[in-house]
């Protein structure tokens, strides 16, 4: 047997296991009861449009909050990394380390109770916005600030030096030259980022919440706790999907472009 023989019959051996394990499900699954278990109109109808105006509204203000505290900090945090100080250097990479090496959600309980136990007369305002807008800002930027510092390096060393030769300070280079190329570098990774955080939202439920300010994942887990049923944790999925995969499939448009122009 020739070699494309043997991967001719591999693939069409895992097309009929594929077939066999479908064909085995449609006959043995007890659809009525997953129908009711799972996809339950009248739970789905009770969630709007609470679903949509609190939940989902809640979800995407918590996330471009932290985004945008994120892509400040990371922009700090890259510039010193690749300062010619050592102590900023150091003091940006030990942050980058740390709050990478860290669960997000062991961040957000510092920053939401450790803090306020050591430092009595600190309050963070704003409530579950503010302390998660925080807590999840600080980890986003210590991941963002690599892709800051990888998309100012993957800038031609070139442009800072011709706009050196043209009489600009290093600072005016940075900023009118090298940033903004660097930002169209790196849009795919940072609405990655993005996506990410979205659903990393979902941690918000350790800060306690109120009916008003629940996220989505928060939302649904109620409502299943409370009508004993999983339709509310499908339609928070599609909720989900339906926030993520235009950005997903943007990124991917990006990322096509972005191969084309190299």
């Amino acid at each position: 047997m020739t070699r494309r023989q043997r991967q001719k019959l591999i693939r069409w051996t895992m097309y009929t296991v594929l077939i066999a394990v479908v064909v085995l499900i449609a006959i043995f699954a007890d659809w009525s009861r997953i129908q009711i278990a799972f996809f339950n109109p009248q739970v789905a109808a009770d969630m709007l449009p609470s679903v949509l105006t609190v939940a989902a509204k809640n979800t995407i203000v918590y996330t471009f909050a932290a985004f945008v505290f994120g892509l400040i900090l990371a922009l700090f945090l890259a510039l010193m990394k690749r300062s010619s100080v050592k102590p900023y250097r150091w003091i940006a990479t030990t942050y980058i380390e740390l709050f990478r090496g860290l669960p997000a959600l062991v961040t957000i309980i510092f920053v939401a109770f450790a803090i306020p136990i050591a430092f009595p007369g600190i309050s963070i305002p704003g409530g579950t916005l503010g302390k998660g807008t925080i807590g999840l800002g600080i980890v986003a930027g210590a991941y963002m600030a690599e892709t800051i510092r990888a998309g100012i390096e993957a800038v031609p060393r070139g442009q800072m030096e011709a706009a050196r030769s043209l009489g600009m300070s290093h600072g005016a280079a940075l900023r009118y030259i090298v940033l903004p190329q660097a930002f169209r570098i790196i849009i795919p990774p940072l609405t990655n980022e993005l996506v990410l955080l979205i659903k990393d939202t979902s941690l918000f439920f350790v800060l306690g919440t109120t009916p008003v300010s629940k996220e989505l994942t928060k939302f649904g887990r109620d409502l299943m706790n409370t009508e004993f049923n999983g339709t509310p944790l499908l339609v928070i999925a599609l909720v989900y999907l339906i926030i993520t995969l235009p950005m997903t499939r943007a990124v991917a448009q990006l990322e096509k472009r972005a191969a084309r122009a190299r």
